[in-house]
């Protein structure tokens, strides 16, 4: 446990003004910050973490309030209208709240009122987590029916780690079903509603974590992303999303999609959140399902130990703690102009606000060039996702990962299809779908040219456009480029949303990228809402600590978040 002043790890202004209000609020000795008896209500609307343990420090806050807070926002702001609540927008967002969260947040504020200690430097985050986390706590559902009493035995490795750094899971976020597509919908949650134009689209599959975190139902959200599922709900919600690289995060105790492409990656609303939640997942899980490999080759080896984890990873000593506001000076980054859309009458608006964002990154001192990939569209376009194939066989392996004497589970994926057959009428065909492509996959030839060929394709392509050289004669064409950027979408979103194949990049390749808001703009004249435009920049593998840094440097510079029209502060109880 951490003792006063607490090592709490920030970019290091933040890390000062926090520790000289701990420090002024603990006046020494076994016990904590006296809580203040006539504290005002808390803001969670954007609240950071540094800003709510700076307000504990001073006896401002209670973990309990906080938690409360959030738990209260939820039931005003995501059920549907009742007496109680009858403006609600039923957003759709979290499938269920965690019981024991208000217990914990208990031990929590007893242990840094009491004794002066922490139990992490995420101590009572209150977390949403998509609902294909397995939580020891709280049934884990992917959104189905067929997996409704659905209770692992155990924490993901993830959580486990985000619980151990202080967190409080304080809910199970919505999601599309089994992660199939951007729909944001499920049998068990519904149809998530996005925090900005409700009848919009919340993206998917994260959609629940997406919309929650923009409407500050918690503080920080988890998600997990195979083709886009982390990046494309943060884009039409205006938030940071990051999609770490493949291997970096461990995949033990998440239900699977593809484990070729799956990774658990942040949605936070300041980058220096999901650079503190980056901080508590990321780790040696030494579970064969960890994912964690020697290289990206799907029958690469896992690596050995700790320390072989460390050698590859680079894995800094705190990604919070890299962090600079004037990130982005000398900062190179290549735009891929081919990745955006056409310019019409309709987009025009998008396109100038993405513009308008790189014109600003270049004034900050960044070096923005134009650069293209070779063979672009070969790269995207002409390869497929895994998950069609490798889904079968992965959600099997987790089924039958522990007894379901307890629970009732299914334990195969052909199981799960027969009881959709009769909870999910309507979902069944497409699930039977992904039986039928991952049997016997290793005889089907367009997923076996998804494996290694892809790989010797996709990979040296994107490294000789980070690289800045030539790919066909291997010439250096200028200095080499810290990352890419493109739109994570085509255009405005809309009630479906526009994705195209820009987030396959980060996917096929392995490598990390972060979505981010480049501003928020009205979708045409007429409209009375101003809705996300966003960008994303990949990077080398294990790069993180690049697209954090740049991506907080941009939000210093830029401050482009906006608030949720739907969900505002809720009034003071009397």
């Amino acid at each position: 446990m951490h003792h006063f002043p607490p090592s709490i790890l920030r970019p290091r202004t933040l890390l000062s003004l926090l520790a000289s209000a701990m420090l002024a609020a603990c006046g020494g000795g076994d016990s904590g910050p006296l809580l203040k008896a006539d504290r005002q209500p808390f803001p969670l609307v954007e609240a950071t973490v540094a800003q709510f343990h700076a307000a504990m420090g001073q006896g401002d806050v209670s973990c309990r309030d906080v938690v409360q807070g959030y738990l209260d926002r939820i039931a005003a702001y995501d059920a549907e209208p009742s007496a109680a609540h009858p403006a609600s927008p039923a957003l759709r967002s979290v499938i269920a709240v965690n019981a024991a969260a208000l217990a914990r947040a208990d031990e929590l504020d007893r242990m840094f009122f009491g004794h002066g200690t922490m139990a992490g430097p995420m101590h009572c985050v209150p977390v949403l987590a998509k609902d294909n986390f397995d939580t020891a706590d709280m049934k884990t559902t992917a959104g189905s029916l067929a997996l409704a009493n659905n209770q692992p035995p155990d924490d993901a490795y993830v959580i486990r780690k985000v619980r151990e750094a202080g967190a409080i899971i304080i809910g199970k976020a919505n999601m599309d079903e089994f992660a199939f597509g951007f729909t944001g919908s499920s049998s068990v949650g519904g149809k998530t509603r996005n925090a900005y134009i409700p009848d919009n689209s919340a993206g998917g599959s994260s959609s629940g974590t997406g919309t929650s975190i923009a409407a500050n139902l918690a503080m920080i959200g988890l998600g997990t992303d195979t083709g886009g599922s982390v990046r494309v709900p943060s884009a039409v919600e205006g938030l940071y999303g990051l999609r770490p690289t493949l291997r970096l995060v461990s995949q033990d105790g998440i239900v699977p999609l593809a484990h070729g492409q799956d990774t658990a990656g942040p949605l936070c609303r300041a980058v220096q959140d999901c650079a503190l939640l980056l901080d508590a997942m990321v780790g040696y899980d030494a579970a064969r399902t960890s994912g964690q490999r020697t290289a990206k080759a799907w029958d690469a080896p896992l690596v050995a130990n700790a320390q072989a984890y460390a050698q590859l990873t680079s894995r800094p000593a705190s990604y919070a703690a890299s962090l600079q506001a004037g990130g982005l000076k000398g900062a190179r980054i290549g735009v891929v102009r081919g990745m955006f859309p056409t310019r019409t009458a309709a987009n025009g608006a998008f396109l100038d606000t993405l513009q308008a964002a790189l014109d600003a990154m270049r004034a900050a001192g960044a070096i923005v060039e134009d650069v293209d990939i070779p063979d672009r569209t070969t790269v995207l376009t002409s390869y497929a996702s895994l998950s069609a194939y490798e889904f079968r066989d992965d959600l099997t392996a987790y089924l039958g990962s522990w007894s379901s004497s307890g629970d009732g589970h299914p334990r195969t994926t052909e199981a799960v299809a027969d009881a959709l057959a009769t909870l999910e009428p309507t979902r069944v065909a497409n699930f039977r779908i992904y039986v039928a492509n991952g049997t016997n996959k290793e005889a089907n030839p367009v997923y076996q040219n998804n494996l290694k060929p892809r790989d010797e394709f996709v990979l040296p392509r994107v490294l000789a456009a980070l690289d800045n050289r030539d790919f066909a004669s291997g010439a250096q064409r200028g200095a080499a480029y810290d990352v890419l950027m493109y739109p994570v979408l085509q255009g405005f979103n809309g009630s479906s949303v526009n994705s195209g194949s820009n987030n396959r990049l980060s996917a096929f390749t392995g490598f990390p990228a972060m979505a981010f808001p480049a501003g928020f703009t009205k979708a045409s004249a007429a409209s009375t809402s101003v809705e996300p435009v966003s960008m994303e920049m990949i990077g080398r593998p294990f790069a993180e600590p690049t697209l954090l840094r740049l991506g907080y440097g941009w939000q210093s510079i830029a401050a482009p978040r906006v608030t949720s029209p739907l969900a505002p502060e809720l009034p003071r109880k009397s």
